[in-house]
């Protein structure tokens, strides 16, 4: 069975696929905030769908409640594919309540308000999947639901759901759609982890205390270094492996484009000294701003000029992509900029006709 799993941004929403973590299923993993992301994920599904060999899957979607012009999109957008031979099967599990129109209408969205996400998922999943459930898992979900719902008066639970709640809000060190296979991976890891600790002595303290060991020990090889030399050269390595994809070209010079990567001055120069057939790497952000980086092969300065009347210095240089849309996906990012090149060449090429026209 391929299962297409999109799910939320939080705790409870990676908790989901935790849970799903334990069947023998074939899963691939998505994950969104709400707005105009799920959507876009969703159109990802359904794409992934479209090109595989495999017509039939589920489409499994929790904490997150769809609106009623979502619901009724997905839903048409099913049945046209089921129609031309495809075999998909919706499942949706949420318990927030501004999804009852759409429960109300469509027998394939399952809405409980009483139960976390995580907590419906895990009696689905026991009651309708195979489920190699190991026996932490019980009381996981329970401390999942107490945080999840804020039941305070479950005090061990609770204190322990918010420092997995933090676990999951603060690993920034990798950027969901640049790398949303390994960002899922490391956000589950380390959940599976914390799940290690639960009924030792003042859990909550003892798992608060090895946040930062265990991020280090995900992104570690053989030598021991900071959390943030070991997290940059994990990310320059990761973005290498993207060289195939995330390659343009200006001018003849070439350039590595990455999206909401972020610390440009360390990991821009880590890959840059990795991967010196490079002449520049441009990070460019969720809104648009650029940092771009070179080692002295082509002024960036003048490229961040050209392109957004940006500027810096020649190693170093920033500006902002006037109407660039942020985008929920690579390619798309990748679109916006090669259409901004095409048409700086474009301009650039007509003024040096002009020139040789007036000589």
């Amino acid at each position: 069975m391929n299962i297409h799993h999109l799910s939320h941004i939080d705790l409870d929403g990676y908790s989901c696929q935790l849970v799903m973590k334990y069947t023998p299923y074939n899963i691939t993993n998505y994950n969104a905030n709400y707005g105009a992301e799920v959507r876009s994920k969703l159109e990802f599904i359904l794409e992934n769908i479209k090109k595989s060999e495999v017509k039939k899957a589920v489409i499994l979607i929790t904490d997150l409640n769809l609106t009623a012009d979502e619901s009724r999109w997905l839903n048409n957008e099913v049945h046209k594919m089921n129609d031309h031979g495809s075999e998909i099967i919706i499942t949706l599990l949420d318990h927030h309540g501004s999804g009852e129109e759409s429960a109300k209408k469509y027998k394939w969205y399952f809405l409980d308000v009483e139960r976390c996400a995580t907590k419906i998922t895990y009696d689905y999943v026991k009651e309708n999947f195979e489920f190699d459930e190991p026996e932490w898992m019980q009381k996981y979900v329970d401390i999942v639901n107490a945080v999840d719902l804020w039941k305070k008066e479950e005090v061990e639970n609770f204190e322990y759901g918010k420092v997995c709640m933090r676990l999951v809000n603060e690993t920034r060190e990798l950027n969901r759609v640049m790398f949303a296979t390994e960002d899922s991976n490391y956000k589950l890891s380390l959940l599976q982890a914390a799940t290690k600790l639960i009924g030792v002595e003042d859990a909550a303290i003892v798992l608060d205390e090895q946040i930062h060991t265990l991020k280090k020990d995900f992104f570690k090889n053989d030598v021991n270094n900071t959390l943030d030399n070991l997290a940059t050269d994990y990310v320059v390595s990761l973005l290498g492996k993207k060289r195939n994809t995330n390659t343009i070209y200006y001018k003849g010079y070439r350039g590595f484009l990455s999206y909401g990567v972020g610390n440009t001055s360390i990991v821009g120069n880590g890959f840059l000294v990795a991967f010196p057939e490079y002449d520049f790497i441009v990070d460019v952000s969720y809104r648009g701003a650029m940092s771009l980086r070179a080692a002295d092969k082509v002024s960036v300065a003048q490229i961040s000029k050209e392109w957004s009347n940006g500027g810096g210095h020649p190693n170093a240089a920033g500006g902002r992509i006037m109407g660039f849309k942020e985008q929920y996906r690579y390619d798309k990012v990748k679109q916006q900029i090669e259409t901004l090149i095409s048409d700086k060449e474009s301009v650039a090429g007509k003024l040096e006709y002009k020139k040789e026209e007036l000589s």
